[in-house]
């Protein structure tokens, strides 16, 4: 749900690096829509703000030395799905970008982006809008639209509990999450996820997820309900 106008935008400043903060600090200025409420500099720090604080949205680095954003913006939404998260990072990687989406955050931006350009993304996602950079998105896109290569099939091999598991994955489920939703132990989640990887070749849940997601259509076909 949008934002009201009645009260600004409260913001929660996620990075490492205090001069990065600083320059997001100074950000809105007068700007009378947009407050600056918190900063944190790790992924642990950036959950305990999130939760204090109740931003409505967070500006997000993708990596953080204890952790990756990805898993914070896992941890806030789950706990307060109300709070968006905009990640706002130097690395231009397929991979990160296909991992904020699973982890159901609203907009991945590089960090080379002007000041008018980043409010008015901030101001959009407050809108219920998701942002994403242009050009990352589109060769994302190009190569998710492309044929499936041959490993896909390796979907195929999953028992049917790993593709249980693997399908709330990319739903941008915590491993918390699928163990309370299957009635299983987190260990036996990271068992069976360890599984999925070696199977699917793959090092990273969003590479697995994303693979998941492109076969799920042939899976359907071959069992019609």
């Amino acid at each position: 749900m949008p934002l009201t106008e009645s009260r600004p935008i409260r913001l929660l400043l996620v990075d490492d690096h205090a001069v990065v903060r600083y320059g997001l600090r100074t950000l809105p200025g007068p700007h009378p829509r947009m407050e600056v409420v918190g900063e944190a500099a790790t992924r642990d720090r950036a959950i305990e703000e999130a939760a204090r604080l109740a931003p409505d949205i967070v500006l997000m680095d993708v990596r953080l030395p204890d952790g990756s954003g990805i898993e914070a913006c896992r941890e806030i939404r789950s706990a307060r799905p109300e709070t968006r998260v905009l990640f706002l990072t130097s690395s231009a990687d397929d991979e990160a970008l296909l991992a904020t989406l699973f982890a159901c955050g609203q907009g991945y931006l590089l960090k080379e982006i002007d000041e008018d350009g980043l409010l008015r993304a901030i101001e959009a996602v407050a809108a219920g809008q998701s942002i994403l950079d242009a050009a990352m998105t589109h060769r994302m896109f190009a190569q998710m639209s492309a044929p499936a290569p041959a490993y896909t099939r390796q979907t195929d091999a999953l028992s049917s509990q790993e593709q249980r598991i693997l399908a709330l994955v990319a739903e941008g489920r915590t491993n918390k999450q699928i163990a309370a939703s299957l009635s299983l132990s987190d260990k036996t989640v990271r068992n069976y996820l360890s599984q999925n990887f070696q199977k699917l070749q793959v090092s990273h849940r969003a590479h697995a997820a994303a693979l998941y997601t492109r076969a799920a259509p042939r899976a359907k076909d071959k069992n019609p309900r």
